[in-house]
């Protein structure tokens, strides 16, 4: 090739690349022009209406959330030949924590060198706590009087709540915090391998927090005092765990359906207990697990059992079977409406005490009242149930 050639091919190179700069400069400015002028990428999706009706009620079922002031009791303790593993108290973030929480269990009963555990409890945290243990090589036996769905924590609303009720202001130290964060994290990653399984265990689903009032403003206090005041609950969530969800967006009244002048839209993950809680037992019958049915009312009943390691997963029942009256129960009554597959959108509404969990099971509506806390009655109110639903009606009386 001559050098005049040369020349010529490098010249058309450089004016071609000047000109493709300077098209790519008037496009980009073109495209942003556009931007400025056009609508969004795609409106909101329009949101199917909860056929909130007392007559779709097809269930109404009671929890009794295990409370601690110190938080779970998550220790060793050495009874008779025994060594016993304490794992409950978790408030209402027993399935939140349940992973990481049982990493630290399985911890403490590793180090007694045994090669098989036994799990007492079958519950949020014992069922995991017995599939974690699995995983590290241990042989393991659960001991319950009941199997999912009958335990408490299967009537629980099924969504990730890692500081729900984890214990009170006064005890989140720095230490518990750090404890508090790793056991959160561990079960969030965990819980992030399980979205796209089959039947759908742990999904993200979008909500709405709805408001009469600006939510920098506190809710009124008509001064009336509570029959049963609860204690002032550690908030770290949106402290500790901000990087592990999105965000939530202020809308504006043109931006969603709902008769209220103040709303925000959250992303939030859901467990859909029914399919979750069966995945877990399935997986623990196929790596050799064994369910007994066995009733404990003293640990003294511990000693006939054939494992030297026991795992005490018991949550509220602990109260009774330890003898531990740090435990508190706050009862939470769910009732379940007809599911909506088309619903796909979960409510909480600011100051009416009122939320809406959109599971692939039902939709679950859920009122707290006066009394809650400190309250282990487990009975059924039909009328605190249809009450709330006709609350929820009222926002979609439009539809």
């Amino acid at each position: 090739m001559s050098l005049q050639r040369r020349q010529f091919i490098g010249a058309t190179g450089a004016t071609l690349a000047a000109l493709s700069t300077a098209s790519l400069s008037s496009r980009a400015s073109a495209q942003a022009a556009a931007a400025v002028s056009q609508p969004p990428f795609a409106p909101p999706p329009l949101l199917a209406p909860i056929q909130a009706r007392t007559d779709r009620i097809v269930d109404i079922t009671v929890c009794t959330r295990p409370f601690r002031a110190a938080g779970p009791r998550i220790e060793a303790q050495r009874i008779g030949r025994q060594t016993v593993v304490h794992n409950y108290g978790h408030g209402g973030s027993g399935w939140s924590l349940s992973w990481g929480s049982a990493r630290l269990a399985v911890d403490l009963a590793l180090a007694t060198k045994e090669k098989r555990l036994a799990v007492i409890g079958c519950g949020a945290i014992g069922l995991t706590t017995a599939r974690a243990a699995q995983r590290v090589g241990l042989r393991v036996t659960i001991y319950c009087r009941e199997l999912p769905p009958e335990v408490r924590s299967s009537k629980a609303t099924g969504v990730w709540s890692p500081d729900s009720r984890i214990c009170d202001e006064a005890h989140a130290t720095p230490a518990f915090r750090q404890q508090w964060e790793a056991m959160a994290r561990l079960s969030h990653q965990t819980y992030q391998r399980m979205m796209g399984l089959p039947g759908d265990p742990v999904e993200w689903r979008e909500g709405y927090v709805l408001s009469d009032i600006p939510f920098d403003q506190g809710l009124p206090d008509d001064g009336t005092p509570p029959l049963h005041p609860e204690p002032d609950y550690a908030e770290m969530e949106s402290e500790l765990l901000k990087d592990l969800h999105p965000r939530s967006v202020a809308l504006t009244p043109d931006q969603h359906p709902f008769p209220v002048p103040f709303a925000r839209r959250y992303t939030q993950m859901v467990f859909n207990l029914p399919a979750y809680s069966q995945m877990l037992m399935d997986e623990f019958m196929r790596d050799g697990g064994e369910f007994q049915h066995r009733e404990f009312e003293s640990p003294r009943q511990f000693a006939a059992l054939k494992e030297r390691t026991l795992v005490n997963a018991t949550g509220y029942g602990a109260r009774q079977l330890l003898g531990d009256n740090s435990l508190v129960p706050v009862r939470g009554q769910i009732a379940r409406l007809v599911q909506q597959p088309e619903v796909r959108y979960g409510l909480n509404w600011r100051g009416h005490n009122l939320n809406v969990v959109s599971r692939r099971d039902g939709l679950l509506v859920q009122a707290g009242v006066d009394g809650d806390f400190d309250n282990e009655d487990t009975t059924p109110d039909r009328a605190v149930a249809e009450a709330a639903v006709q609350r929820l009606a009222m926002l979609f009386a439009r539809a």
